[in-house]
C-alpha cells in the first residue's frame, strides 16, 4: 500500500532537510572557526619567529624568546613510547576476545577493556602519582639503570617522574581505543577465510596470522594511529607525571614537556602578547597534527570495513 503524504508533508520535508543540513554545516563551521581563531591569535608569534619557532629550544618568557622544539620532542617521544607498550597488549587482547576467548567471557572482558576509556584523565594521573611513580622510582628504574644504563636511554637518577612514566600512563589510556577498533576490524573479516586457511592444514596461530591479521592490517594500523592521536593530545595525566621541564634529553628517565602540558601549565600565566601568541601557536600545531592523524586513521579503518561491506553485498 503506498504511503500517503499528509497535509503539509512537503513543507515538513523541506524543513527537516534544512535542519539536518544546518547541523552538518555547523560542525564544519565550528572547525573553520577554531582554525581561524588559532591562526589569528598566533599571528604575533608567526611574525616574530617564523618557522624557526618549531626548530629552536629556547623558551624564555622574560626575554620573549620562544621555541617549541622541546615540547614537540616530548610529545613525540612519550607518544611513541606509549605505542611501543600499548600496541602488543591491545592487539593481543583484541585477538583473544575475537578468536580464542570463551563466549561466556567475551562480553565481560570487552566491557572491562572499554571501561578503561571512560576513566577521567585526572584519575589516571592520581593513580600514577600514588602507585606508578613509587613503583618506578623504587624498583623499575633502578633495575633499568643497572642493566641498561650503558645505552644512555636509562641514565640518571630514579625519581619516577619523567618521560617513561608519561609513556606508561599514555599506554594504559590508549589500550582500549586500539583494542576496540582492532576487535571491530577483526570481526568483519569473513568467516570463510578462517575456514579456508584451516582447511589447508594450518594451525590456529597460522590461521590467525595469515587469514585474519593479514587481511585486517590496514584497519589495525588505523586503530593504532587513532590511539596515537589520543596520546598526542592527552593533557592532564601527562602533566602530572612527566616532570614539566623543557629540555631535550636522550634518557627516558629525564623529565620532559609536551605541547598539551605547556598549554595547561602556562596559558593562565602568560602576560605578554608574544608569550600568549606563542602558546596559541603551539595549540594550532597540536590541533592540525591531531586532525591529520585522526583523518588518516579513519581512512585506514574505512578501507577494511568498507571493502568487507562491499564484498558481503
Amino acid at each position: 500500500m503506498p504511503l500517503l503524504r499528509g497535509p503539509g508533508g512537503e513543507a515538513s520535508d523541506h524543513v527537516f532537510k534544512a535542519a539536518i543540513t544546518a547541523c552538518g554545516l555547523a560542525i564544519l563551521g565550528l572547525l573553520v572557526l577554531i582554525v581561524y581563531e588559532l591562526v589569528l591569535r598566533s599571528s604575533l608569534s608567526w611574525h616574530a619567529f617564523g618557522l624557526k619557532f618549531f626548530a629552536t629550544s629556547d623558551w624564555n618568557p622574560v626575554n620573549e624568546q620562544f621555541g617549541a622544539l622541546p615540547f614537540i620532542y616530548g610529545t613525540l617521544l612519550s607518544s611513541f613510547l606509549a605505542l611501543v607498550i600499548a600496541v602488543p597488549l591491545a592487539v593481543g587482547v583484541a585477538v583473544f576476545t575475537t578468536e580464542m576467548c570463551p563466549r561466556v567471557l567475551r562480553g565481560p572482558l570487552s566491557f572491562f577493556v572499554e571501561l578503561l576509556a571512560a576513566i577521567p584523565s585526572v584519575i589516571y594521573g592520581l593513580w600514577a602519582i600514588f602507585v606508578l611513580i613509587p613503583l618506578l622510582s623504587n624498583y623499575v628504574e633502578p633495575f633499568l639503570i643497572k642493566t641498561l644504563g650503558w645505552t644512555g636511554f636509562f641514565a640518571g637518577a630514579p625519581f619516577g617522574y619523567g618521560v617513561l612514566a608519561a609513556g606508561i600512563i599514555l599506554a594504559i589510556m590508549i589500550i582500549p581505543i586500539i583494542s576496540s577498533i582492532t576487535r571491530e576490524v577483526l570481526m568483519v573479516v569473513p568467516q570463510h577465510q578462517r575456514e579456508a586457511v584451516l582447511a589447508l592444514g594450518a594451525t590456529r596461530w597460522e590461521m590467525i596470522r595469515i587469514g585474519v591479521l593479514r587481511n585486517a592490517r590496514a584497519g589495525i594500523v588505523g586503530g593504532i594511529i587513532l590511539g596515537l592521536g589520543r596520546a598526542l593530545g592527552e593533557t592532564m595525566a601527562v602533566t602530572m607525571v612527566i616532570g614539566n621541564n623543557p629540555q631535550i634529553a636522550k634518557s627516558l628517565l629525564a623529565p620532559g614537556y609536551t605541547m598539551a602540558s605547556v598549554l595547561a601549565n602556562e596559558f593562565s600565566e602568560a602576560t605578554g602578547d608574544v608569550y600568549l601568541s606563542a602558546l596559541i601557536e603551539i595549540g594550532l600545531a597540536l590541533f592540525l597534527v591531531t586532525i591529520v592523524v585522526n583523518a588518516l586513521a579513519r581512512l585506514l579503518v574505512w578501507t577494511v570495513t568498507g571493502q568487507t561491506a562491499r564484498a558481503n553485498a
